[in-house]
């Protein structure tokens, strides 16, 4: 939804504003308060209504993280393994 909000912005401007444009949307000051609203509306959303959700939100974040983390080191393995089969290495 924010994407089709920025889009609808920048769709009527020119190429030479739009330097202009992102960089007064996306500044320091701008992206704290679009933080510190996004965690309020969460707050409102999920921790006021005693929810199961944020944990769960927790757990599936973490698994994703660590996934993405151990994925070089994954296919680095993987990739030494093939090329390993493929000169008859070990």
């Amino acid at each position: 939804m924010a994407m089709r909000r920025v889009y609808s912005e920048i769709k009527g401007k020119k190429v030479k504003e739009l330097p202009a444009y992102f960089k007064s949307s996306f500044s320091t000051q701008s992206v704290k308060t679009y933080v510190k609203k996004g965690l309020h509306n969460y707050n409102d959303k999920y921790i006021q209504t005693s929810s199961v959700q944020p944990l769960l939100h927790i757990c599936f974040g973490g698994m994703a993280f660590s996934y993405l983390v151990a994925l070089p080191n994954e296919r680095r393995h993987l990739e030494h393994q093939q090329h390993a089969k493929e000169h008859g290495g070990h």
